[in-house]
């Protein structure tokens, strides 16, 4: 089985350009960077002091009888073993700390990135990727950076000074001891890829089977509807034992791989016993230098298993580092002008849409044919006009408000907003002065009074409660339990459909834009409810330009002026009796509509 979330590609185990970039999050925090390192090379020179204390000991102490020097020995020992304890606790905290703000970071970077780019990035990629790119992939970054990239500095620190000790007390013993190494590397080497074959299983099986949950937990209402329990769990059985499959694969690698290293560790120090036991024999190897190599092996072969493991971290990290660097790199395709301009003093809402084609493709007319969602669509709406869109399902009817909104950018033609090209104008200015309800409605888990005014410090709780009773919301919040600060739930799930498009409406109104825009907005509402927004809103839009974007016809027989939109094309114009005069797609979509027929139970048609 494959997804869109079936994106784990191992490129290069190490990438130094990737490397380098990631290490440029490093650069605010360079003294802790500077401290950690000098903490690991403390502790990992004393790593070879206690050795070399007990040859002192084995040499010269014992054999003399000397108890004072012994004991001095002995504290020397026990400092050293406090002083590596105080050293690796520091190293640990800073390196930590580093992590965490680098984590930190990062995951601010990426939220902000993800907070400019244009919606066609969003159709494109599932949320649920976005969601591993800011939690899962930063997290590993996190562990590269708090428990690999500074500690590999500790475990080659530590290799260097165990050479550099065993070389300076037998260089031939020395190079007994590493007579093992060629087989430690050969077989780092072949586990390498079976170890990463397996970090890559385990992750995408894992990705699947979150994929599937929230797919499943999301639609549980279908999944019982449709007594769907026992075939989903069967499904997700399978899932679940293809995911531990994986995991006991590589549990069966690193089984092997340790056992292996370990066998190979008492090999070396089967050599050092054989050899340096034959040369103490012959007077060329003291018992001291004897005790600390076989000390010193049992140090020096535990880094390399460390090393191992920082590799498959690495491996880890520049996957999830490639991924978060091409989210980063990614330009929005809407973007603010270098120098945007101003609207004119007292603009008063004119709209204008000038020859208009659009496609979600995004091919040009001049580059050959396209899905047109529009094309050539030309209107003007005056200032304080009620102006009002109809048509068939998929007629382009909501992709004239996304592109009035900026969300997305026609291939040719231009839209104006009191004279002013709106790719002229900076988005915040722009967006600013249109107030939007949409027909699907996402209210934030947080208060009623939150979702109304979205955090907005020039909007008080008075104009808060204002709103809520000119769109005839207060008969509903009153019945809360805590009235506007009644937290709602994710997707404000504690309340009604009619009751989630009241606040919308209430959210837009809160602004007090100079345009407002209704997108199917009484769609998902009884007439009781429906009857009751019309008349807010007929008061509300009283001086400003308004745009109704309407499916039910009963919405929008009081609107100064209709266009009628049938496939992507402007095809009629007037008013309601016009229209309806004219005998043209407007009655027909009329007459299929309310021809003796009541919506409701409310006659909304003549």
């Amino acid at each position: 089985m494959s997804s869109g979330y079936d994106e784990e590609v191992l490129g290069k185990a190490y990438d130094s350009r990737l490397m380098a970039r990631m290490l440029r999050y490093l650069r605010p925090y360079a003294l802790p960077v500077a401290g950690a390192v000098m903490l690991l090379m403390l502790a990992s020179a004393l790593a070879v002091v206690g050795p070399y204390l007990t040859k002192i000991a084995l040499d010269e102490a014992i054999p003399r009888g000397d108890g004072g020097q012994l004991a001095f020995l002995a504290m020397l020992f026990l400092a050293a073993i406090v002083l590596a304890f105080v050293f690796e606790y520091a190293q640990a905290l800073v390196t930590t700390w580093l992590g965490q703000r680098v984590m930190y970071d990062l995951r601010t970077q990426v939220f902000a990135r993800l907070q400019r780019l244009d919606l066609a990035f969003y159709d494109r990629n599932p949320v649920g990727r976005l969601m591993t790119r800011i939690t899962s992939d930063v997290e590993t970054l996190n562990e590269l950076f708090s428990s690999g990239l500074v500690t590999v500095f500790g475990d080659l620190f530590t290799l260097l000074f165990i050479v550099a000790a065993m070389i300076q007390l037998d260089a031939e013993l020395a190079l007994v001891t590493f007579s093992v190494l060629p087989f430690v590397a050969w077989t780092a080497f072949v586990f390498r890829s079976r170890i990463r074959a397996a970090y890559r299983d385990i992750r995408v099986r894992l990705a699947r089977m979150n994929a599937f949950l929230q797919e499943r937990f999301t639609g549980i209402r279908i999944v019982q509807l449709f007594n769907r329990e026992e075939a989903d769990l069967e499904r997700f059985r399978f899932l679940n034992n293809d995911y531990l499959d994986a995991h006991l694969r590589s549990i069966t690698y690193y089984a092997l791989f340790y056992p292996i290293i370990q066998v190979l560790t008492a090999v070396a120090l089967a050599l050092i016993v054989w050899y340096g036991g034959g040369a103490m024999v012959q007077g060329a190897v003291t018992i001291g230098v004897l005790a600390a190599f076989l000390d010193y092996a049992r140090r020096f072969y535990r880094p390399i298993q460390d090393l191992s493991d920082k590799y498959n971290l690495l491996q880890g990290a520049m996957a999830s580092s490639e991924r978060i660097f091409r989210l980063l790199d990614r330009e929005p395709a809407i973007r603010n002008p270098p120098r945007p301009a101003l609207f004119p003093i007292g603009a008063p809402g004119e709209i204008r849409f000038e020859n208009v084609w659009f496609a979600y493709g995004g091919k040009d007319p001049d580059g050959g044919e396209a899905d047109w969602v529009l094309r050539d669509v030309t209107f003007t709406v005056a200032p304080g006009e009620k102006l009002a869109i109809v048509g068939h399902t998929g007629a382009g009817k909501t992709t004239l408000i996304n592109l009035l909104m900026r969300f997305y950018e026609p291939q040719r033609g231009r839209i104006l907003v009191d004279g002013v090209p709106v790719e002229h104008l900076r988005m915040r200015d722009l967006r600013g002065r249109i107030g939007l309800v949409l027909q699907d409605i996402f209210l934030f888990s947080r208060s009623v009074s939150y979702n109304v005014r979205l955090g907005s410090g020039s909007i008080d709780e008075e104009r808060v409660a204002s709103v809520l009773e000119a769109v005839g919301a207060v008969p509903f919040v009153q019945r809360l339990p805590h009235g506007t600060a009644q937290e709602l739930g994710e997707r404000g799930s504690s309340l009604s459909v009619g009751e989630r498009q009241l606040l919308s409406l209430a959210r837009a109104l809160a602004f007090d834009p100079d345009i407002l825009v209704l997108d199917e907005a009484t769609s998902s509402v009884d007439s009781e409810i429906e009857a009751r927004i019309e008349d807010a809103t007929s008061r509300l839009m009283r001086g400003r330009t308004s745009l109704v974007v309407a499916h039910r016809l009963s919405t929008v027989q009081g609107a100064d002026r209709i266009l009628v939109i049938h496939h992507g094309r402007l095809a009629e114009e007037g008013s309601h009796e016009e229209l309806l005069r004219a005998g043209g797609l407007y009655r027909r979509l009329h007459e299929l509509q309310f021809a003796g027929r009541r919506d409701d139970g409310v006659v909304t048609g003549q």
